[in-house]
């Protein structure tokens, strides 16, 4: 399948998905909460979700490489799909957890096979454009998804569940009959025979670029678990106008994904805009310390948010270029630290927050500063490895 035929598939394949992910974050705590959860339980419900897409993203990477991108896919949504209305008849809590658990185990199979899939279609030279076109996609399903189950939760709780579920359906029926597979069989069967193991995608100076990621990660979910209070506190923001900061930084880095990051990546190379996009997010860290109401609050986390997008789609393509494992391998152990990141920044950032409001965001200054020093390690090992090849 080309790349232009095969990208709008994707986008919209992933926009879907993500809305469909969306529609519940705003009922989720009161939907959990009638079914009698307290808010650690509420704590893990969310957890446990992230720690399933943990553990099982590389699995599905990897099965993607033997079996082809599209069955993967496919498994990853009709999963989806199943969790969501699983959730929308659930009468007790362990039901909610069960739901939620299956959820996050098939539809880890998501976001590393369409990454892999990216990979697949196109050119070294065109792959931060690809990469970025579907970060793009993931972020303007988190504004819309959101949107919409707050609008639809007014009728009933469960109402949001059933309509996540009917669009994860749609979706899966798009991917079914549209989407063609992007390895041939020889690609397959070569994947197969050499049974890669995940050490092979953690090999070698790469292995670096999977820790970046983390600290991305980290400093990135710290900042979205406690801004809320922070924001309340600092400069009276309520919940209406935080939804619009958080729209607004949304809509900046999907622009920049799906606009930036492939003209930036082809002009000066996936690292140098790394480099930056990590740079622009620890000044966003430091000017969200200085926010007084709701305009400097929508300028600087949008400044954060532009310098988060420049990361994540240039790390994916550089990854893909020089990872010697399978396509689905390494996207699928990037999505694991991408995973374990959003399982210890939340706890981490609630719990500095508690000592002192600013430090989420010095400690986020802290981990873009050792972003910084992880890509130049990677960068010297390269150099190493070269030279040695040479």
């Amino acid at each position: 399948m080309n790349t232009k035929k095969a990208l709008p598939i994707l986008f919209l394949v992933m926009f879907l998905v993500m809305v469909g992910f969306g529609i519940i974050i705003p009922v989720m705590p009161f939907y959990a909460e009638e079914l009698g959860a307290n808010p650690t339980q509420l704590g893990l419900l969310m957890a446990v979700y992230s720690l399933m897409q943990l553990l099982f993203a590389p699995m599905w990477g990897r099965v993607s490489d033997r079996i082809g991108r599209k069955p993967v896919i496919m498994i990853g949504i009709i999963g989806l799909s199943l969790s969501f209305f699983l959730m929308a008849i659930s009468s007790e809590l362990w039901m909610l957890f069960a739901a939620r658990i299956i959820g996050g185990l098939l539809s880890s199979a998501n976001m590393p096979t369409v990454m892999a899939y990216v990979a697949d279609i196109t050119s070294e030279e065109d792959r931060g454009k690809g990469m970025g076109i579907i970060g793009a996609s993931v972020g303007l399903g988190f504004i819309f998804g959101p949107a919409i189950g707050g609008i639809f939760s007014q009728s009933s709780l469960n109402m949001p569940f059933y309509l996540a579920g009917a669009t994860s359906l749609i979706t899966f029926l798009l991917v079914t009959f549209v989407l063609k597979e992007s390895l041939s069989v020889e690609e397959r069967n070569s994947q197969s025979k050499e049974r890669s193991s995940l050490l092979k995608a953690f090999n070698g100076p790469v292995s670096v670029l999977f820790v970046l990621q983390l600290f991305v990660s980290l400093s990135l979910s710290g900042l979205e678990a406690t801004f809320a209070y922070f924001a309340a506190e600092k400069a009276g923001l309520g919940a209406v106008q935080l939804g619009y900061i958080f729209m607004i930084m949304g809509l900046a880095g999907a622009i920049v994904q799906g606009g930036l990051v492939g003209r930036m990546t082809k002009k000066l190379g996936e690292g140098k805009v790394i480099q930056l996009g990590i740079f622009i997010s620890a000044v966003g860290f430091a000017l969200i310390l200085l926010i007084k109401g709701f305009g400097t609050a929508a300028l600087f986390l949008t400044i954060f948010g532009v310098g988060n997008g420049l990361i994540r789609p240039s790390v994916s393509s550089l990854l893909t270029k020089k990872s010697t494992a399978g396509h689905g391998s390494t996207t699928g152990l990037l999505s694991s630290f991408d995973s374990l990141g959003r399982i210890i920044g939340p706890p981490l950032g609630g719990w500095l927050f508690s000592i002192a409001i600013g430090m989420p965001y010095i400690s986020g200054i802290i981990l873009s500063g050792i972003a910084l020093v992880l890509y130049q390690i990677y960068n010297s090992r390269m150099k190493n490895s070269h030279s040695l090849n040479v």
